[in-house]
């Protein structure tokens, strides 16, 4: 690895690669913000951060005016600090831009003493105009870190100042552009080692990065300099060493342009023996004690432990299993699910699962639904069932508009207070309980009287604290109504309580996440409530996010749905005009799902104009794979294929997936194709890096062989095709489409006929099917 200098004062740095992972935790992964960063990367050092993941930068060139130092220490752990969701009087005496956006997160910011800009051309025509550099700063409205920054210095007049004098400052929603976040949070984990949420970089006016970090904070301490400190020497950088910086900047544009340009390799092979490698791979990361995939913090990363329980099935693991079913059971009895409301927090502070960062984010309870679904069906042991379903509940209660659109998160404050609305204390319970309920409650839950969280950040953490976790579950059956009226009580009271800040916009992303798992669920747990929600929801983003494209009808009118135009965003009656590769895919997912619970045709229609649209604006057809970004998107420095599942999987995983189940019902060769190109560009991550692609590896395992075919014919709305359906989505089969006989099902599936004037199912790999049922029982077992 060549080493990054310059020829007058700036120093060596080294490097070392750990494994990718980002997240709103605060100081506990954003290490001390090191000087100005020097951006003559090499190819093989920017391929390096983007192929393999974080880069940890031990030294860096002082590029910057004296007065900010490096340092390589991280500062203390400090975990929580109060948020701030409102504003004092003195600070609403200033309203800027962003009180026009629709944005939670950016109308968090509307009353800043910052002359914030929203991303797009007004700022970018600012900076131009006055060569000044662009100050971006990225969060989204539950990040607990953002709203401790924005305490601290975007609501300090001096800061303002000087970031009005001498900036154009820019505040963006990563959760609305997930696109704009990718490309900088890329260039930040490259140049100072860590990524997190707020994230903040400093860009030329033609929105190049040449410096950034994370948190800064509002003075100098633990050896790092404050924001305005930073500030002031970005500043002096700017007006002393501005010809350096721009042409820095433009080689970083180009390394990384360069670096998406990637193709296929021809010399990889995927084989079983690929998903082989993977599963045992990813299981050298399970925690046998409290279950789970590596150290503290600890994320549920459900598409992890998803993608091992098809690599178990087909390779015959059963200690895979096992560690998958013990992670659900360890997760679901820890502090990270909510007891009382239902629904799992973003992560356990902890290697056990008992204290969580207690924000609730929409795609962590989806894709979680779909774990819990299953863990059902693989064990058969209803507990697992009852988790999906208080999640569900919570989802439905909590976090559906009206109208059917699926809220995007809920905070982890309330009051100022980490946890205030979800902890209890030995106190407040015996005040509302029984003692006979309290006696049951204390020891189901392990409540003490000293309890199990401090929040050591806030300067007045209140006492005595206890998030709820099952420490006794064998509770005896005559103490069973005991437990149940003392958790309805506690659930009444708590109801009470001041909730948590909710962001309410509707993503179509994580709308058709939560989409899939509702339709799934409704089939595998047999809750028609389940199916309404789903229609719903895929009613209001139709009506709400889809434009269907005129000229699209006119050229296929035949099609139920031509193709069209998926925005991204939906809040307080308007959408946004962004277009994104994961708002596609990930609707796909959820339709397809729709379909294979109802098969009810038009939902088949709509899943091909949806993925014909994909393919016309995201994907590659020279390299293979999928853009971030729609062709024609004029304010992004590059185009980026994302290839990382994290706690969100990647749109590239989820679109190859859907595309290989979409070919299977409709037989388009051209989706296969698409999904099979994607696989190969991707070849090397897959075998080289199993444990950044767990969704992508479930691509790979799907298009492996030939996937049954269950078709049934007659109509779907029966009752014994009703059952037919249920017990074809009750046996753990991933590599199986659920299909009915007409719309835009493939050929053979459309000659499939009743049987004695009874809805028939087939089971069939190509056009060779198994003896015909109409048993719901025997299909069921043709299925094991």
């Amino acid at each position: 690895m060549q080493n990054c200098s310059s020829r007058r004062e700036d120093a060596l740095f080294s490097l070392k690669f750990e494994p990718p992972h980002v997240g709103c935790y605060g100081v506990l992964h954003e290490a001390p913000e090191p000087p100005l960063f020097c951006a003559h990367f090499t190819s093989r050092l920017l391929s390096a951060v983007l192929w393999t993941g974080r880069v940890s930068i031990l030294g860096l060139p002082a590029v910057v005016a004296a007065g900010v130092s490096s340092c390589a220490d991280r500062a203390p752990q400090l975990p929580f600090a109060p948020t701030v969701t409102s504003h004092s009087a003195a600070t609403r005496s200033h309203t800027n831009r962003l009180a026009r956006e629709k944005s939670p997160y950016l109308l968090q910011h509307q009353h800043n003493p910052v002359d914030w800009f929203a991303w797009g051309e007004e700022a970018f025509r600012k900076a131009r105009k006055e060569n000044k550099p662009i100050f971006l700063s990225i969060g989204y409205s539950t990040c607990h870190w953002c709203h401790v920054m924005e305490r601290e210095s975007f609501e300090s007049e001096e800061v303002a100042r000087f970031l009005n004098a001498h900036f154009v400052s820019i505040k963006v929603d990563r959760e609305e552009r997930p696109d704009v976040d990718k490309i900088y949070m890329t260039f930040v984990q490259a140049s100072s080692g860590q990524g997190g949420w707020p994230l903040n970089c400093f860009l030329t006016p033609e929105l190049k990065p040449f410096y950034g970090g994370t948190y800064f904070g509002p003075d100098d301490r633990h050896g790092r300099p404050s924001f305005l400190q930073v500030l002031q020497s970005v500043e002096r950088a700017w007006a002393t060493r501005h010809g350096e910086i721009v042409e820095s900047a433009e080689q970083v544009r180009k390394q990384l342009e360069q670096f998406t340009a990637r193709e296929a390799s021809s010399a990889l092979v995927l084989t079983r023996r690929v998903v082989q490698d993977a599963g045992r791979k990813l299981m050298e990361g399970y925690d046998p004690r409290h279950g789970g995939f590596g150290r503290a913090p600890k994320f549920p990363q459900p598409s992890q432990p998803q993608f091992l329980l098809r690599y178990a099935r087909r390779c015959h693991d059963d200690e895979a299993t096992r560690g998958v079913l013990h992670t659900c059971e360890r997760m679901a009895a820890g502090g990270i699910y909510d007891h009382l409301g239902g629904g799992f927090a973003r992560y356990s502070v902890d290697e056990r699962w008992l204290v969580p960062h207690f924000e609730k984010m929409l795609y962590d309870n989806a894709q979680l639904t779909q774990l819990y679904l299953d863990a059902f069906l693989v064990s058969g042991e209803r507990r697992f069932a009852d988790v999906a379903r208080g999640i569900l509940r919570y989802v439905l209660r909590d976090m559906t508009h009206p109208d059917g659109g699926f809220y995007s998160a809920e905070d982890a404050d309330s009051e100022g207070k980490e946890g205030k609305f979800y902890c209890w204390t030995r106190t407040e319970m015996a005040g509302l309980l029984s003692p006979e309920e309290f006696n049951v409650a204390v020891s189901y839950f392990g409540v003490t009287e000293a309890g199990n969280f401090v929040d050591h950040s806030d300067p007045e953490p209140l006492p005595n604290q206890n998030v709820l976790s099952i420490v006794n579950p064998n509770v005896p059956s005559a103490e069973g109504p005991l437990l149940q009226s003392a958790m309805e009580k506690m659930s009444a009271a708590r109801a009470q309580r001041v909730r948590p800040h909710l962001d309410d916009k509707v993503l179509a992303s994580w709308n058709g996440l939560m989409l899939g798992a509702l339709a799934r669920a409704s089939v595998v747990l047999g809750e028609e409530s389940y199916r309404a929600a789903a229609e719903k929801n895929l009613a209001f983003l139709r009506q709400n996010l889809w434009e269907s494209d005129p000229q699209s009808a006119i050229r296929n009118p035949q099609s139920a749905f031509p193709q069209g135009t998926l925005y991204h965003r939906w809040r307080d009656g308007g959408r946004d005009a962004v277009q994104l590769l994961e708002a596609y895919a990930f609707l796909l997912g959820g339709v397809i799902d729709l379909y294979e619970a109802t098969l009810e045709p038009a939902h088949l229609e709509f899943a091909v104009a949806l993925a014909e649209s994909m393919l016309a604006k995201f994907y590659d057809p020279q390299d293979g794979g999928f853009w971030q970004s729609a062709a024609g998107a004029t304010d992004l420095i590059l185009r980026v294929k994302e290839d990382y599942d994290g706690a969100e999987p990647s749109g590239n995983s989820v679109a190859t997936l859907s595309l290989l189940r979409l070919a299977a019902i409709t037989e388009r060769k051209d989706f296969r194709q698409a999904a099979e190109k994607t696989l190969r560009l991707f070849a090397e991550r897959l075998q080289q890096l199993p444990q950044a692609v767990p969704c992508l590896l479930q691509a790979l395992d799907f298009s492996l062989e030939e996937p049954r075919r269950v078709v049934i014919a007659g109509d779907p709305k029966s009752g014994l095709a009703c059952d037919l359906l249920r017990a074809a989505h009750r046996v753990f089969q991933p590599n199986k489409v659920v299909l009915g006989t007409s719309g835009a099902v493939e050929p053979f599936a459309r000659s499939l006929k009743e049987r004695e004037g009874q809805p028939t199912a087939y089971v069939c790999l190509g056009t060779s099917c198994l003896e015909p049922t109409s048993d719901a029982a025997k299909l069921a077992e043709l299925l094991k």
